[in-house]
């Protein structure tokens, strides 16, 4: 390992939080009221992690991936997903433990998510309570989304760290190339929504397995 690192950043879907479920059902409800197929919940794997629009454009039909039908499908997912974020979305085992022994050591931590903000803000608030972070953001149109480094960047700054400083770990290639494009510790997190193989693509600097190996870094 040899490394030592002084600040964490989480993506959340995937990382912190299992959502996969919650995120499958809120878009095939979404589809099916604009009379198209939904899809296995395994598909949306692939579908998610790069923010609603993308999300909207990967789950409907090719040839129905027009502007005016991608608004419409995102539009109908915030409102059902609003009222259905936590029928089915729990925290992956070992993540309360890591998130105490990270507070005990004096770690400070954030979060920085392609979800929208108000839906990470208000998911953070619900799970994470019991845990205090420098910072909880989402997608929001003032930001460019990741993979673009300048959200991660601001982080560090709020948490007076230089970006060499900070563990950025995340489940997705789109995780690796943020923690990369902004000079942070890339780790992809094995227990996520995407492969091995796309992390190390990716570039990470490091894969683990379960939650508490990511304290070896700090």
């Amino acid at each position: 390992m040899g490394r030592q690192l002084a600040g964490a950043l989480f993506d959340l879907d995937g990382t912190l939080l299992d959502t996969l479920g919650d995120l499958a059902d809120s878009t095939n409800r979404s589809l099916a009221s604009l009379g198209l197929p939904g899809h296995p919940v395994e598909a949306y794997r692939y579908f998610v992690g790069d923010g609603v629009a993308a999300l909207s454009r990967r789950a409907l039909p090719a040839e129905r991936r027009d502007p005016a039908t991608v608004e419409a499908l995102q539009e109908l997912f915030n409102r059902d997903y609003h009222g259905h974020w936590a029928d089915k979305t729990r925290p992956y085992e070992g993540i309360t433990g890591l998130l105490d022994a990270l507070s005990s050591r004096g770690i400070p931590m954030a979060i920085l998510s392609n979800k929208p903000h108000s839906f990470t803000v208000d998911m953070v608030g619900h799970f994470f309570a019991a845990w205090s972070f420098s910072a909880v953001c989402g997608a929001r149109d003032s930001r460019p989304r990741k993979p673009d480094p300048a959200a991660a960047l601001e982080i560090s700054v709020e948490m007076g760290l230089g970006p060499a400083q900070m563990l950025y770990a995340g489940d997705t290639r789109t995780d690796m190339d943020t923690a990369r494009n902004a000079g942070m510790f890339a780790v992809g997190v094995l227990w996520g929504f995407r492969p091995r193989a796309e992390l190390e693509e990716g570039g990470a600097q490091a894969l683990v397995s379960r939650p508490e190996e990511l304290l070896a870094y700090f």
